[in-house]
Parts: structure tokens; sequence; C-alpha cells
């Protein structure tokens, strides 16, 4: 199968992920379920993905962690975190859901991993041959610190109800990373 078409299903099954969410949490939505509105056999999901968790990680990349990727490469970090504020908004209705997962494998720790992963690579990039300042800030701790951080502000804004446009929210998180505890303390 070519890329285009491995990419053509990929879409259609986390499309009809998304559809079904909608009706359903997403914990129990089944495999059967997904293929079925997909209109494609079970066999063709497990020769995409191993289960819908890894589906999901497939849909938070590529929608929302690709696209910022240059961005962020180029240090247009508030941009970067804009255009994830508003895809996330073009699709609320599944993010919402998302976010409310629960069981052995949640929204959270989903979007943790993919983002630590882009956060890894993009690190490891600009790293080059350079030593740390600091031995106990490596690029893996760094990239969970700031997936973790950059994955609050997410999950927050969207269990609030989006209360702020996209650029509000990407410049409250830019505010909050670039500024110490001190500084936001001071300010208060």
């Amino acid at each position: 199968m070519t890329v285009q078409g491995k990419n053509a299903i990929d879409v259609v099954l986390a499309e009809s992920l998304k559809e079904l969410s909608q009706t359903r949490p997403i914990e129990k939505i089944t495999i059967k379920e997904i293929t079925d509105k997909a209109g494609v056999i079970r066999p063709t999901f497990y020769n995409h993905f191993q289960d819908k968790y890894e589906l999901m990680e497939w849909v938070i990349t590529t929608e929302l962690l690709q696209p910022m990727y240059p961005l962020i490469h180029a240090g247009m970090v508030t941009e970067a975190m804009v255009l994830m504020f508003t895809n996330i908004e073009k699709d609320k209705a599944f993010y919402s859901k998302a976010v409310k997962m629960e069981g052995v494998i949640t929204f959270h720790e989903i979007a943790i991993k993919c983002a630590k992963e882009m956060l890894v690579k993009i690190f490891t990039e600009m790293k080059g041959d350079k030593e740390p300042t600091h031995k106990w800030l490596t690029v893996d701790i760094i990239a969970t610190y700031y997936a973790q951080s950059m994955c609050f502000a997410v999950e927050e804004w969207i269990s609030s109800g989006y209360v702020l446009p996209p650029r509000e929210m990407a410049e409250a998180y830019d505010y909050i990373i670039s500024h110490s505890l001190f500084d936001v303390m001071e300010e208060l």
C-alpha cells in the first residue's frame, strides 16, 4: 500500500473514532465499531494501529503536533501554541470528550507521550554536541517538563470550556513559561 493510501485509511479510521466519540465515551468504543463506521474490516485497522490508543496518538501527532513542529523548531513557540489551540478549537467536540477519557490509558498520558517525543526530537536536533549547563537537565528531562506544562495548559483550557480564544490562551501560556515563579508571584 502506498503512503498516500495508508494515510487515507488512517484519516478514515480517525474520523470514525471522532464521530463515535460524540455518542460514547472513547474508552468504551470498540475496534469493531471504529471499523464498521469506517467501512473497513478489522484486519485493516490492525495493519495501521495496535489499538484505539495508538490511533489517538496518531490523531494528536498528526493534527496537533506535526503542524507545530516547524514553528517550535524556528523558535516561534507562541505561534505554534496559537496553531495548536486553533486546531483543537476546530475539533472541540472531539477534544472535549477526549480529555474526559478514563481507564487504564487517558488522554493526558497519550498527549504527554506525543508532546515529549516531538520535543525530544527538536531539542536533540538543536542541542547538537553541546553539553548541558547542568548535568541533570538532559534533553529527556527538559522535554518531559515542557510536554507536561503544554499538556496541562491544553487540558485546563479544554476543561474550562475554551474560555479564552486561541491567541489569548497561547499568550497566557507564553507568559507563564517565560517568567520565573518569583516574577509571577510578584505580579499577583
